[in-house]
């Protein structure tokens, strides 16, 4: 069997050093055209192939994105993740998933130990100078801080309210409930902010049970509408999978959906349309949204190297998000 050529064999058939070659391979511009052609030649006459994993370890690139996640079990991420893993593997780049919440020593060492080019955000809830101290490309995706210096892509959630409050308006209901979401998160935040002030332009009558996106709280504040002496005809949940809480809750309890109370969610989740009655959501496209950031996050590594993460524009990017009419809701009982 023929040995392999070496980069050894490139610089002594065209007459060059070492060095030579591995500028006229990886920085073609950085040597004369006489001197690049016969290197090329000589690489074509050695059948020399370029050791990727060799010159991206000079290079200190990992060919690696890492996403970053609060609670990886929220089924709200997997097309996220799927999106992203579909165009970082057309770019030759694989894909590491984390949990968000591994302690602040961890957190602080990912922008040092060298295990990824550029970084997925979905979580708006860390330390800003963790964040900033990383020094690599960043995208921050659905959730985000302002305190972070790196552009953000997602929905605009306040907007996405607003469609809520105004499809339980034309339905007749004009005493609405918003189930929150965590009171420090952002996403919960702005929901609840933009459904109070639409359904305030409405005329709405509105109240408050704070909660989170769980299941489980889903339920217990359908638990606490049903002791209501005068119960909302309309809940908007922060979440879907709060939502489907609310709504098998009201189920063991013998109230009917809608007829007796209109449910909403918020994400358009996998198996939100499976549900009966099929839930009346707000739609985020995930996997146009983890496509975009991908793509967006690509654009930074190649746009960043040797320039730190600021590439790229900061401006915040919208992606727009639909309201998805099912069984969930219906006209106002009476």
């Amino acid at each position: 069997m023929t040995a392999r050529a070496r980069i050894k064999d490139v610089a002594t058939l065209a007459g060059v050093s070492t060095a030579t070659v591995s500028r006229a391979l990886s920085s073609p511009d950085s040597v004369g055209p006489a001197t690049r052609e016969r290197v090329m030649e000589a690489v074509k006459a050695t059948g020399y192939r370029i050791n990727a994993a060799a010159r991206d370890l000079r290079q200190r690139r990992a060919r690696s994105i890492l996403m970053l996640a609060p609670n990886l079990s929220n089924t709200f991420f997997s097309q996220i993740i799927a999106a992203v893993q579909d165009v970082a593997s057309e770019a030759g780049l694989t894909v590491q998933i984390s949990d968000s919440r591994i302690g602040r020593e961890r957190l602080v060492s990912l922008g040092y130990d060298g295990r990824a080019d550029g970084i997925v955000l979905l979580d708006g809830n860390l330390a800003p100078d963790v964040v900033n101290g990383w020094h690599l490309p960043l995208i921050q995706l659905s959730e985000w801080n302002d305190a972070y210096n790196a552009p953000r892509l997602g929905i605009d959630n306040r907007a996405a309210a607003h469609l809520a409050a105004g499809h339980l308006a034309a339905l007749g209901h004009r005493t609405v409930l918003h189930v929150s979401g965590p009171e420090d998160n952002v996403l919960a935040v702005t929901r609840r902010a933009g459904f109070l002030e639409k359904a305030g332009d409405l005329g709405l009558e509105t109240g408050v049970f704070e909660a989170d996106f769980t299941l489980e709280a889903g339920a217990e504040a359908a638990r606490r509408w049903a002791a209501l002496d005068a119960r909302p005809t309309g809940v908007f949940c922060a979440s879907d999978e709060c939502a489907l809480g609310f709504i098998s809750e009201c189920v063991h309890m013998g109230f009917d959906v809608p007829g007796d109370v209109s449910v909403m969610g918020f994400d358009d989740i996998d198996f939100a349309d499976r549900f009966l009655p099929a839930l009346t959501t707000i739609h985020q496209p995930r996997k146009r949204m983890g496509a975009a950031a991908a793509e967006r996050l690509i654009e930074m590594m190649q746009g960043a190297q040797g320039k730190g993460r600021h590439s790229i524009s900061a401006a915040p990017t919208h992606i727009d998000a639909t309201l998805v009419e099912r069984d969930s809701t219906g006209p106002v009982p009476g």
